[in-house]
């Protein structure tokens, strides 16, 4: 059973009420009021665990960010990191910039562009919740992480990973939400570790 932290709780509910006005203007999400909080906070928080060996001021690369999930989450939980949203999104950018104003996380960052034409980021830590085929984040994160570091994709219940390179080593983590069922965190590396399933 995932449970949400209780000290990023407030931030929690803050973000959706900042989320709630701005999306009543720029439909950036169709997800049901109710339910936002399931599939938007606490499926992020499922990355928290993993955040654990990272050391103070690392740097988080967030692909495809949107309206700054799993960002917001991970900025919330770990004050003492350094958390880049990416997205291309203008109006999702604008929006992540007044998260971290109105919610005071000064190491959340909106990065907006395309992260194939951003400077390496050397990051240490790296995840995607809802964009890109595998392929396409691996090839991503090879270019923006640091020396063996993770990177962290959210998959559905059938996570099928299928045109990865010999080079990746990676891990499932099943894990179940409340109303949604059966989720896949993968976490992948480089390396020559056995893959397990």
């Amino acid at each position: 059973m995932i449970i949400f932290p209780e000290k990023i709780r407030g931030i929690a509910q803050a973000y959706l009420s900042l989320l709630d006005r701005w999306n009543k203007i720029h439909s950036f999400t169709s997800l049901n009021p109710d339910t936002r909080f399931e599939s938007l906070l606490l499926d992020s928080s499922v990355l928290l665990p993993h955040l654990i060996s990272l050391s103070p001021d690392s740097r988080v690369a967030d692909f495809g960010s949107g309206i700054g999930i799993p960002a917001v989450v991970i900025a919330a939980y770990r004050p003492d990191i350094r958390v880049f949203a990416i997205d291309r999104n203008h109006k999702k950018m604008a929006f992540v910039q007044q998260v971290a104003l109105e919610l005071n996380l000064q190491n959340l960052f909106a990065v907006r562009g395309s992260i194939d034409s951003l400077a390496p980021l050397n990051a240490h830590f790296g995840t995607a919740k809802a964009v890109g085929a595998i392929s396409l984040l691996l090839k991503w994160w090879k270019r923006h992480s640091a020396p063996s570091a993770p990177f962290f994709a959210f998959r559905g219940p059938d996570c099928k990973l299928s045109g990865i390179t010999a080079e990746w080593c990676y891990e499932i983590f099943p894990y179940e939400l409340p109303v949604s069922g059966q989720r896949s965190l993968v976490r992948f590396c480089l390396g020559a570790k056995a893959n397990t399933e």
